[in-house]
């Protein structure tokens, strides 16, 4: 079974998710984040949680990281967490505080010389959050073109001590349409990175064909918060 991250984004202390990376689409989820880590870990196939500080992401530092320490306490699940990471004393602080990876995003698709230093002193800590429309990279909360073709960019990251690549089809995001298969395997067979898949995820099929494509793990955002998608799990 593929590895699975729930989502938790955090938005004032608020779970929510947007559609899209649309800030105004802003729609709070029925469980809190509290409620959600509670859920998610007593199932086997959570292999940890993925949480976002999306005003961090937009703002371009870090918002929620005092609150993300009091998720912590709570969770038996490891956690990473992303979202206005640009400095390594932000990371060496949240991994003090117990979080166990951290998702970078603008900054590492920007500046590759501090993707690489990072990686030196986090090997195997960090995760390149590689989002696009088509192959186009977004940043900054994808409000920003990153004039950056998603292959291109990982060809250049390829040798580095990442823990993988988080890929998320920001036209799939928050749609429940299905993830962009297509576009997800090619990436897996252009990396020797583990891919971590993000974005429109519905269902334990679309899981399955996730997995057949040699996907590491997937990051369920809305879907996890509906009963049914879990029938069946452990």
């Amino acid at each position: 079974m593929i590895k699975l991250w729930p989502a938790i984004d955090l938005i004032d202390r608020q779970s929510v998710r947007l559609t899209e990376g649309d800030y105004n689409t802003s729609e709070t989820m029925p469980r809190s984040a509290e409620e959600s880590i509670l859920f998610y870990q007593q199932y086997e196939c959570v292999d940890r949680i993925h949480i976002v500080d999306l005003i961090g992401a937009k703002s371009q530092r870090s918002v929620e990281m005092t609150y993300i320490r009091d998720l912590v306490s709570i969770s038996q699940k490891p956690i990473e967490v992303g979202g206005g990471i640009r400095h390594a004393e932000t990371i060496q602080s949240y991994l003090s505080y117990g979080i166990d990876y951290c998702i970078v995003g603008t900054k590492a698709i920007q500046d590759i010389q501090w993707l690489t230093e990072m990686t030196q002193l986090f090997p195997g800590k960090l995760y390149v959050s590689v989002d696009a429309y088509d192959t186009k990279i977004k940043i900054n909360g994808w409000l920003e073109d990153a004039q950056c073709d998603l292959f291109e960019y990982i060809a250049q990251i390829e040798h580095l001590s990442l823990g993988g690549i988080i890929y998320t089809d920001i036209s799939k995001d928050g749609k429940m349409s299905g993830p962009n298969f297509t576009r997800t395997s090619q990436l897996v067979s252009h990396t020797k990175l583990p891919v971590i898949a993000s974005g429109g995820i519905r269902n334990q099929h679309d899981l399955l064909r996730l997995e057949q494509s040699g996907v590491a793990a997937a990051i369920v955002g809305k879907a996890a918060h509906h009963p049914d998608f879990w029938e069946g799990l452990q």
